[in-house]
């Protein structure tokens, strides 16, 4: 579609129905979305050509539902796209040269030599994601081209909605469009994003992340085969339930946490390894159990906590997802509320050791659950140790829960969130 043909069909209102239905966007928030989208249209007209054909993509951030630091151990999570995302203006060019302007970011520009085989100078750069996607779809047999980008995203950086798997997955949706018939399948996309970041970009993360971008909804994950983790869509919408989503950013600061965060999976699979296992997935809490005098003294108290966690959130799981197949909101956010507990006194993610005066999750927590009361749940939200607390709220309580952990945290801290229903979208 022509530029001026897409901004007519948008003032129209004729994207409405998709924006709200498909993508989760609120009734009172659906012409700042559109405005969001039209700028980004004009922005690309500006940078690359205002008679251009072009497309319009959107797929959003995460948020772990459940499953709080069990992927690396080959565990199970329970996962969601969420309402914010990245928005993309793309258009196909000749000459195999991938240009993607993000705003508030330099220019990337990638050329098909980029994508022969990674680059050390170019780790940790945006770049270099876009290079290991185009290389993936090259190992997997698809198609590639050029194309001219312009992205723009309120998937906040930092808050563990993951902006960055967002990006990732955009780009590959792009490629599957405008040189694959759109045909290539979700979690396929999710797997080159992955691949790209692994590889190309030099981080070695799991497939969560980019999974839940990718497919949409709720989805559970089971990384028993850590090579070909098994994801299910689950049919369960949180909103006609009779809930909102709200994350709580606390604005503590994320610096110096690597090593907090390094240690879950590092002593996790330490005990493993005392009992002859690569990871916690292929033992038991019965022999972790057995051997517990033998693990505390060579591992220590801690280790055997977060072990002993492993195994309880991981059926913690598997009970989720029967209570979102079943619809049983109660059951459900029963197991939210013991995955927080056990977060907080056994995995122990939710404030720094090493700083223990800062504990701004720890405050969010508390001041959640006192303002529920014994209605909805609360957990730590993602990695822990800084940063978000996640709250199910239910819809006559919502307002005034945001209001309430914004006068603690200040303004715009508190995101009302809905489950999308879409993953990565062509929307026009």
């Amino acid at each position: 579609m022509k530029i001026k043909d897409t901004v007519s069909y948008i003032k129209e209102g004729k994207l409405d129905y998709v924006l709200a239905e498909k993508l989760g966007i609120f009734k009172d928030n659906l012409e700042n979305e559109k405005a969001r989208i039209l700028s980004a249209v004009d922005s690309f007209a500006s940078l690359y050509g205002s008679e251009r054909e072009i497309s319009v993509f959107s797929v959003g951030g995460r948020s772990e539902i459940s499953g709080n630091h069990t992927d690396h151990n080959a565990g199970r999570v329970i996962a969601a796209s969420i309402n914010l995302s990245v928005i993309a203006i793309a258009s196909a060019r000749d000459d195999g040269i991938i240009r993607i302007k993000s705003e508030g970011f330099e220019e990337d520009v990638v050329s098909p030599e980029d994508a022969l085989s990674p680059n050390e100078a170019k780790r940790y750069k945006s770049s270099a994601i876009i290079a290991g996607i185009e290389n993936a779809f090259i190992k997997n047999s698809l198609k590639v081209g050029g194309f001219d980008a312009f992205t723009v995203s309120n998937v906040l950086k930092g808050s563990g909605l993951s902006s960055s798997a967002a990006f990732e997955v955009t780009v590959a949706k792009i490629l599957s469009s405008l040189y694959n018939d759109d045909k290539v399948p979700e979690i396929e996309l999710a797997k080159m994003s992955q691949y790209a970041e692994n590889v190309f970009f030099g981080k070695p993360c799991g497939l969560m992340d980019q999974a839940a971008c990718a497919v949409g909804g709720l989805i559970a994950v089971d990384f028993e085969d850590i090579s070909a983790p098994v994801v299910e869509k689950l049919d369960f919408d949180l909103t006609k339930a009779g809930y909102s989503l709200c994350i709580t950013d606390t604005g503590a600061n994320h610096a110096d946490l690597n090593e907090d965060y390094a240690s879950v999976p590092a002593e996790m699979k330490k005990v493993a390894s005392l009992v002859s296992c690569p990871v916690l997935r292929r033992t038991t809490k019965e022999k972790i159990l057995e051997n517990a005098e033998y693990i505390r003294k060579e591992a220590g108290d801690r280790a055997l906590l977060r072990a002993l966690h492993f195994f309880d959130e991981n059926e913690r799981v598997s009970s989720q997802v029967r209570a979102a197949k079943t619809g049983d909101i109660e059951a459900f956010l029963s197991d939210v509320a013991a995955s927080g507990n056990s977060s907080y006194k056994y995995l122990q993610n939710v404030y720094s050791a090493r700083n223990v005066t800062e504990q701004s999750v720890s405050l969010a927590l508390y001041l959640s659950e006192s303002f529920l009361g014994k209605r909805g749940a609360v957990r730590v939200h993602g990695g822990g140790f800084a940063g978000t607390v996640q709250a199910y709220v239910p819809s006559d309580m919502t307002c005034r829960f945001k209001e309430y952990m914004e006068s603690f945290f200040g303004e715009g801290s508190c995101l009302v969130l809905s489950v999308r229903k879409s993953g990565a979208e062509k929307i026009l």
